[in-house]
């Protein structure tokens, strides 16, 4: 690499942390939102999935949880997408609005014992109450929200998105911690159905942005002549798909309308990976754009194939399919955001590598073991035992390979 290519890139590094607060003596871990997050996130990830494949597999009992898959539902929802969310917020927003200080220090310790507080309150909620937990969490996401406010009150609303789709969230868990209390009639598993749209929607919006960094970032580096722009209407389509079919899925669950309006909502999202293809350069050859658009993909296999199911009578096997965004767009939207943060934010270039090969390749396996439980009912307590083993083997090569960068001073010698 060029001096002058050193020079640039180092510039570009500190455009991001021209407002890094004057604090001493801050140790890596907490030189930048999403170091001490990453670092909790990745084993938390395992512990949760671990500990529901050995339950569902009939390997061992938890006592002090009377409704494990209420439990499973909200942690993969609401538990890990607010630890991903602040993630990107805390990482994301001193790039999008210069001005927004830094979370680092005193202040970021203390937020993560919040979410760390939060997830041992609903663990033992069965034994502390709904209410802590509801107090808890919802100050997590309270507190996320309004460090998010330069975003919902921005007048050009560039992002205002992300900030209202993190204030329906709120409203969403606020109405489940109602209705597990008593307060609304409303079953929570229902509701955790709604919050899954939500939070589709909140990662669409932020997987654009994502993509946008990611890729811009990726051919810079390769020397590729071209722009990616992630363009608007695309997403609004699939966004506008999601919000209609999980309002017919709350209202309507057993109307044959929902089937085709699945199969809509899944050539929606998928049809996102159309931004792939540039004008004058051909990059659905590179590795990173592979591992995001099977993002996309996942999501819109999980709407199609449910459309599918429920067209063709199958209401049972929705919750398996339904894994194909949970198990699949999810796993591998948080796997992605935290390798390419890992690398990117810790001042290095964005590799590809036999690792991050088969970190995907993994997750996408074990979303098809999960989803094909239908069909094998026979193995049904070993495919839950192996494909909970299988996608929580990623994050542990997270662990092998990022913890190191996350544990250490920025590559290029920049503040965070």
């Amino acid at each position: 690499m060029s001096n002058q290519t050193e020079k640039v890139q180092q510039l570009h590094a500190t455009n991001h942390y021209l407002y890094y607060p004057d604090e001493k003596n801050v140790p890596p871990y907490l030189a930048y939102g999403f170091r001490p997050i990453f670092l909790l996130l990745a084993p938390y990830m395992i512990l949760s999935m671990l500990l529901w494949g050995l339950v569902w597999g009939g390997v061992i009992h938890i006592p002090f949880m009377n409704n494990i898959l209420v439990w499973h539902v909200y942690e993969m929802i609401f538990g890990i997408l607010t630890a991903g969310t602040m993630a990107f917020l805390t990482t994301g927003l001193p790039e999008l609005f210069p001005g927004t200080v830094p979370f680092i220090g005193k202040r970021l310790k203390y937020a993560m014992i919040l979410w760390v507080a939060g997830r041992f309150s609903f663990w033992f909620i069965d034994i502390t109450g709904i209410y802590l937990a509801a107090i808890l969490n919802l100050s997590m996401l309270g507190w996320l929200i309004w460090f998010a406010k330069d975003a919902v009150l921005d007048k050009l609303q560039r992002h205002a998105s992300l900030g209202y789709a993190m204030v329906s969230l709120f409203i969403i868990e606020g109405w489940f911690y109602l209705s597990m209390a008593g307060y609304s009639d409303t079953p929570p598993m229902e509701i955790l159905k709604v919050a899954l749209g939500a939070s589709v929607i909140l990662i669409l919006l932020a997987m654009r942005r994502v993509n946008m960094e990611a890729i811009n970032e990726l051919m810079e580096d390769k020397g590729i002549d071209d722009v990616y722009i992630a363009r608007p209407p695309l997403t609004n389509l699939a966004i506008f798909s999601v919000i209609v079919f999980t309002t017919i899925e709350f209202l309507y669950p057993n109307n044959s309308a929902l089937g085709w309006l699945g199969l809509a909502t899944g050539a929606a999202i998928i049809a996102i990976t159309g931004d792939y293809i540039l004008k004058d350069k051909f990059i659905l050859n590179q590795p990173y754009v592979i591992y995001l658009s099977l993002i996309f993909i996942q999501f819109g296999l999980g709407y199609a194939l449910m459309g599918w199911a429920i067209l063709n009578g199958d209401i049972q096997n929705i919750s398996s399919f339904r894994h194909f965004i949970t198990s699949g767009g999810y796993g591998l939207t948080y796997l992605m955001v935290m390798i390419i943060i890992s690398w990117i934010h810790t001042g290095r270039h964005l590799s590809a590598n036999i690792y991050t090969h088969t970190m995907v390749g993994l997750i996408i396996l074990a979303t098809f073991m999960r989803a094909s439980v239908p069909f094998f009912e026979e193995y049904r307590a070993e495919l839950y035992l192996y494909a909970s083993l299988i996608w929580a083997i990623p994050f542990m090569l997270y662990i092998k390979i990022f913890f190191k960068f996350l544990l250490s001073p920025r590559a290029d010698g920049v503040q965070g």
